[in-house]
C-alpha cells in the first residue's frame, strides 16, 4: 500500500474510534512560525531554520500543538475530516497533514514531543545523542540523513559518519571534518552504515521510504512524532516539548 495512504487510514481509524470526526467544530488551524518562535535563541546560528532554508508549520487542535518542518510555508484552516481530502501531492500539503496528525495525537495523549526545543536545548539534545548511540550500538558507522549541525558536530567527534543533505549550499562542504554529500549517494551510504539517523522531515519531503532497509533507523526531531507512533518507528527527540 502507498505509504501516505496507509498513514491516512491508520490516522482515520484511530480518530474514528474517538468519535472526533462527527463534531463539526473541530477546527484545525495551521500557520508558519518565525524562527524565534520555534527555536528561541540557540547557542549557534547555523541551524537551517535560522538560515531561512526551512520553516516550521504549527497546527493547533483544541489547544494541542503539532509541528512539521517544510520548505513550503503557508497557512491552513479547516475542520478535521477535511484533512483526509488533502491529496498530499507536495511538501506544503504533507506538512499540513503531518502537523495536524501530530496535534491530534498529542491531544489524544498518544504522543508527546511535538513542539521543537529552544535556546540551549538543541545543544543538549546533540550531546545526549552521542551517549544514546554509544549505549545502543557501541561504535557504529552512522549514516546521517539531513543536515542538523549540532548533531553532526557532536557525532563526528565520536563516530565514523557520512552525511547527506538536500540543500545545495551544504553539499560538497567540509564541516567538522565531514564531507556533506549529495542525496544521490544515499543508497551507497546506507549500505556502508551500521545505523541510520534520519531527519523526521523526510516524511514531509517524501524521501522516507527508501531509508527503510534492514538496518536500525532512528528518526530525529518533532516532525516524525505521529507517524512514528502509527508505524512503530523510533523517534529521538530528547528535549522536545
Amino acid at each position: 500500500m502507498d505509504f501516505y495512504k496507509d498513514i491516512k487510514e491508520r490516522f482515520f481509524n484511530l480518530i474514528k474510534e474517538k468519535e472526533l470526526m462527527s463534531s463539526k467544530v473541530e477546527v484545525v488551524s495551521a500557520r508558519t512560525l518565525t524562527p524565534q518562535e520555534v527555536i528561541g535563541k540557540p547557542e549557534r546560528n547555523d541551524f537551517p531554520l535560522l538560515k531561512g532554508k526551512e520553516v516550521m508549520l504549527q497546527a493547533d487542535f483544541k489547544g494541542s500543538l503539532g509541528q512539521a518542518f517544510t520548505d513550503m510555508p503557508g497557512n491552513y484552516s479547516g475542520i478535521l475530516n477535511e484533512i483526509f481530502d488533502i491529496s498530499l501531492d507536495d511538501n506544503f500539503e504533507r506538512a499540513i497533514f503531518i502537523s495536524t496528525l501530530n496535534a491530534v495525537l498529542r491531544y489524544l495523549n498518544y504522543i508527546s514531543k511535538t513542539v521543537h526545543c529552544k535556546d540551549k536545548e538543541p545543544g543538549e539534545c546533540a550531546a545526549h545523542l552521542v551517549d544514546y548511540v554509544k549505549e545502543r550500538f557501541g561504535n557504529p558507522r552512522v549514516a546521517f540523513i539531513g543536515m542538523q549541525p549540532a548533531m553532526v558536530e557532536a557525532l563526528a567527534a565520536n563516530f565514523k559518519i557520512r552525511v547527506t543533505d538536500l540543500n545545495p549550499n551544504n553539499v560538497g562542504q567540509q564541516k567538522w571534518g565531514v564531507l556533506i554529500e549529495d542525496a544521490a549517494h544515499t543508497k551507497e551510504i546506507l549500505s556502508w552504515a551500521d545505523v541510520i539517523l534520519a531527519t523526521g522531515t523526510t516524511v514531509v519531503n517524501d524521501t522516507l521510504t527508501p531509508l527503510l532497509i534492514e538496518k536500525p533507523i532512528i528518526f530525529y526531531g518533532v516532525t516524525i512524532a505521529g507517524v512514528a507512533y502509527l508505524k512503530g518507528y523510533e523517534q529521538y527527540c530528547f528535549c522536545g516539548h
